[in-house]
């Protein structure tokens, strides 16, 4: 039995340490709390739990399990810190959570059992015998009724099989047969004659899954024969019985008209007796069909069907049963179930769970569109990194899907109900990047919130962070996260304490970071730490096999944004698509698309050829300077890195000219950060660039 250490004994520690007392499987070891007049530390007193007004006084090292309820973060830090790890640390938050849903749990089943007691009554307090056997034969029902005929107790019987206790018996007969045998005269071994009616039990795919015999002394069954002569002493019994059901409870009589109704039924769907009683079966009924109907037509029980009645479109379970006197069919009575309540406590219970588990990242490796080779190879990559807790560094082009990976990897990792916190690092300020990253302590400057601030590294600790445009982290930002990354603690802005975290990087970038280490940008040591697991995402151009599927997949997703209905693209506009190298990726890809469903008209629904921009004629006519003509790639007889930097300057220019030196608009078309197309413009001494 695992120990367990409460600190804090206020109302959400007393709560706790109710709970783990009434669960039986927890021994609570101590109970802490700075005032003994506690609620919890008297309740603690009462139970001969041990107390104390110092948890450091307390051997940590012999728990388990440690419960910090107090709600003051210092106490936590200092608990934590204390334990190292040595043994489980829950916040109070979660504990009390994990109570409520204990309790909610406890007065569920506390309903289902008043139920199942209630129905236990009504069927002992009916005058007939009733026996139930399930398809091995075995008694699992045996009334009291019954046991005044058969004259054998209940708990002598139940479990046997019902040859041992009625030598007899058709019931096994029944499972073979699967036919219902009606008011059937029988002789029990202590001589009493009954009349029985056996049936057999159907469950929802009408598999037997059991029998049941209700039988009453045929002397009784003469007496009521006699006094029961038409339908309306019928009906006076019936709503005897019914009435003070918390189930819902119809009758029609022979021809499918309402006869009998109880309380409970107005109250589950909203209708009256007055709209019920004479009139079809029908009436009561918003979606389904009626199965009054289809009992009267096949005089066999249906049962757990499921219906919507009433005004009120209740959704409900239906079970009913043909009304047989004398072997003629009287109606049909049915029970109904209100299933709202049940569905709603599902439902709070797996809003419950979605906060436990805090799930944020949105895609899965299903989510990577690719078959080619260049596209294999680095989701296999992914795949395995997933599997460790080591850095990922993803690299490629703009628009390659850098994100995507990110999400996939956390999805697929052992961290993946925990937090996935995305950063861009070159959206925040560099005046702001560092207290977002790393969170800061009261007074570090000024605007400071009072009580300090969190970082994304804490709030995303047992989980993972995506650090997004990492080549864009200034110097100082670079020291503190090779810290993070080598030390596994981080220290908040402005203060000295270092904070243990477990956390999952994941980073991306579109940069040479090579070239960046050379001219000083990039830390080489922050470096070799982030890239331990590369994965180099391979740019559009380079796998245009696979246009073909992106373009089916983002013609589905422009569908939904824009509400199209554009069914699929020809092979000849495919052709086209693939005439152009897409120095904006998957990004731009979906730009051009989006723009062609767009100006199509709502009658057309497939794209054709001729439904592409124009954009691409230019392009496939491009003058004899133009960096995307092919034969211009090949006779250049240049180091890589050096025919990359003129394509990059060529095509910033191109969308300068384009966008009349909007650097916004410009950005926009890239498919790149404003800051990101400074820096290469700087970079390409375009920063005077003039588009007149």
């Amino acid at each position: 039995m695992q120990r367990v250490m409460i600190v804090g004994a206020g109302p959400g520690g007393t709560a706790i340490l109710r709970m783990l007392y009434e669960s039986k499987r927890f021994l609570v070891a101590s109970v802490v709390d700075i005032n003994e007049n506690a609620e919890g530390m008297v309740y603690a007193k009462k139970l001969s739990i041990p107390t104390a007004t110092d948890w450091k006084s307390v051997e940590t090292e012999s728990m388990d399990v440690i419960i910090e309820a107090t709600g003051n973060e210092q106490v936590f830090r200092e608990v934590r810190q204390a334990v190292q790890g040595n043994c489980l640390l829950i916040t109070g938050s979660v504990a009390f959570l994990i109570t409520e849903l204990f309790e909610e749990k406890k007065l569920l089943i506390e309903k289902l059992e008043k139920q199942s007691y209630e129905h236990e009554l009504i069927f002992n307090t009916i005058n007939d015998g009733m026996i139930v056997i399930d398809k091995h034969g075995c008694i699992i029902l045996f009334n009291r009724s019954a046991e005044r005929m058969i004259e054998k107790s209940q708990e002598d019987v139940i479990g046997m099989h019902i040859h041992e206790v009625i030598h007899n018996s058709r019931l096994p007969k029944i499972l073979q047969t699967n036919r219902t045998e009606v008011n059937k005269e029988q002789v029990l071994e202590n001589g009493l004659k009954i009349i029985t009616t056996r049936i057999p039990l159907l469950d929802e795919q009408n598999e037997i899954i059991g029998a049941f015999a209700v039988f009453k002394d045929i002397t009784e069954a003469v007496d009521l024969a006699e006094q029961i002569t038409d339908l309306k002493e019928v009906q006076i019994l019936l709503e005897a019985v019914i009435q003070s059901s918390n189930d819902a409870i119809s009758v029609v009589d022979e021809e499918g008209r309402g006869l009998i109704i109880n309380p409970a039924y107005t109250r589950i769907t909203g209708l009256s007796r007055e709209e019920i009683i004479g009139k079809p079966a029908t009436t009561d009924i918003y979606e389904g069909d009626s199965m009054h109907m289809r009992v009267l037509e096949t005089r066999r029980s249906v049962r757990g069907v499921k219906m919507r009645l009433g005004p009120k479109r209740k959704e409900v379970i239906v079970n009913v049963a043909p009304v047989i006197v004398d072997g003629r069919l009287k109606g049909s009575v049915g029970v109904v179930h209100d299933v709202t309540e049940i569905q709603h406590l599902t439902a709070e219970l797996t809003r419950a769970r979605q906060i436990i588990r805090t799930l944020e990242a949105k895609y899965t490796f299903t989510d990577i569109i690719g078959e080619s080779e260049e596209m294999s190879l680095p989701i296999e990559q992914a795949k395995l990194c997933a599997k460790t807790p080591a850095t990922v560094l993803l690299r490629g082009e703009s628009g390659t899907g850098k994100e995507l990976f990110a999400h996939a990897i956390h999805n697929a990792s052992d961290r993946k109900y925990n937090k996935f916190v995305r950063v861009n690092c070159a959206a925040i300020s560099e005046s702001l990047l560092e207290s977002e990253l790393f969170g800061y302590d009261e007074g570090s400057f000024s605007g400071a919130k009072r009580g300090g601030k969190k970082g994304l590294f804490e709030e995303a600790n047992n989980g993972s962070i995506f650090l997004d445009e990492i080549g864009e982290l200034k110097a100082s930002t670079q020291a503190k996260l090779l810290r993070v990354l080598q030390e596994k603690e981080i220290v908040r802005v402005g203060g000295t304490i270092p904070i243990p975290i477990s956390v999952r990087v994941i980073a991306a970038t579109n940069i040479n970071l090579e070239k960046a280490i050379s001219n000083g940008s990039f830390r080489e040591d922050l470096y070799f730490r982030m890239n331990r697991m590369p994965i180099h995402i391979s740019p559009l151009r380079n796998r245009k096999e696979d246009i073909k599927e992106l373009a089916r997949h983002l013609i589905h997703k422009i569908n939904q944004e824009y509400g199209r209905t554009i069914e699929g693209i020809s092979p000849s506009a495919i052709e086209r698509l693939k005439q152009y190298d897409w120095p904006g990726n998957v990004r731009e890809l979906e730009n051009i698309l989006g723009r062609t469903i767009i100006f199509m008209k709502l009658t057309e629904t497939i794209i054709e050829e001729h439904h592409i921009p124009d954009f691409i004629e230019s392009y496939k006519q491009g003058g004899k300077d133009s960096p995307l003509k092919k034969d211009h790639l090949q006779t250049e007889n240049k180091p890589l890195s050096e025919q990359m930097d003129r394509y990059e300057h060529q095509i910033i220019k191109q969308a300068l000219m384009k966008n009349s030196g909007n650097k916004t608009n410009t950005a926009k078309m890239l498919g790149v950060s404003v800051r990101n197309l400074y820096y290469k413009m700087e970079k390409h001494g375009l920063e005077s660039f003039d588009a007149q």
